[in-house]
């Protein structure tokens, strides 16, 4: 990992209905991410954020009932090309979100590089569903069902192909709120999940050794989506769905600093930081403290 990284801001609040997490990107840059990782020795290139078509209220598709597809599908067709540049460029792809929808374009333009890319999936949700399946239509919950070919075309095309990654690629980790459609997929595709139950019994380091050896058998490369709300809500209050009972700060360092003593992370994303809801941009702290911690910040 020790190579020019470039960060991307992705402003995008439409995948969901809460407002604020639009301004997550800019919660993140003034709690220090850049200077952080140049601390660290990194060349950091900070390409300023791509553009997001600004909606007053959510617009439902009639024939989906899916939240602003087309400005979604939109704003990451974008990513997935910065993306595509920036692995050009031989530079490490660091996406401030957002929404977690936009983990469709970051995964488009990844494995547009590597044909059997892994994933790991930190997060309170395992965002599988899909138009049938969700509930309230945000897209936000669906990005990973969508990177495996499942879902409108709008989404599941990004990029040119599909679908993105296998199912025996993923690994989800943090899983606490799943809904009905989302666990029968994951029993169909075979998806591997370490629950909170499986991180209380088993403990961090033993999922992150599991997780790591699992990953490194089967897959090229691997990317990190980090969805704030796998921590639990005392230690990163501002997200938009939080979930009591998740991942705590301490865990989640250990896992960062495991993930980078293996070597096999090569881009990342931290999303759903909504400073709005936030108590004195704490969340976007912890934030640039996890992603120092991937990049190999250590005590000694």
């Amino acid at each position: 990992m020790k190579k020019g990284i470039s960060i991307i801001g992705v402003p995008m609040d439409l995948g969901q209905t809460r407002r604020g997490v639009d301004m997550g990107p800019s919660a993140i840059r003034y709690a220090g991410v850049s200077e952080r990782l140049e601390n660290l020795g990194y060349v950091v290139h900070d390409e300023g954020d791509i553009r997001v078509e600004i909606k007053e209220r959510a617009q439902t598709d009639i024939d989906t009932n899916l939240k602003n597809l087309k400005a979604v599908a939109e704003g990451n067709e974008k990513l997935s090309e910065k993306i595509d540049e920036i692995i050009r460029l031989n530079r490490f792809p660091l996406v401030l979100g957002g929404d977690h929808s936009i983990a469709i374009g970051t995964l488009a333009g990844v494995a547009k590089h590597d044909g059997n890319l892994g994933v790991i999936w930190y997060d309170a949700h395992g965002d599988l569903n899909t138009a049938e399946t969700s509930p309230s239509g945000n897209i936000h919950g669906m990005p990973l069902a969508v990177s495996l070919g499942i879902g409108h075309p709008a989404l599941t095309n990004i990029g040119g192909y599909c679908p993105k990654v296998k199912p025996e690629n993923i690994v989800i980790i943090g899983a606490r709120s799943l809904d009905e459609g989302e666990r029968e997929l994951i029993k169909e595709k075979g998806i591997k999940v370490y629950t909170m139950h499986e991180i209380d019994r088993l403990g961090m380091t033993k999922i992150m050794e599991e997780t790591i050896a699992y990953l490194k058998e089967r897959t090229n490369s691997v990317h990190l989506s980090l969805d704030l709300d796998g921590l639990d809500p005392a230690e990163a209050p501002g997200v938009g769905t939080p979930v009591a009972g998740g991942i705590s700060y301490r865990e989640s360092h250990l896992a960062m600093e495991m993930l980078f003593d293996a070597s096999i992370i090569t881009s990342a994303e931290f999303v759903e930081i909504n400073p709005i809801l936030d108590e004195r941009n704490k969340t976007a702290a912890v934030a640039v403290a996890l992603m120092s911690s991937l990049f190999g910040d250590k005590l000694l």
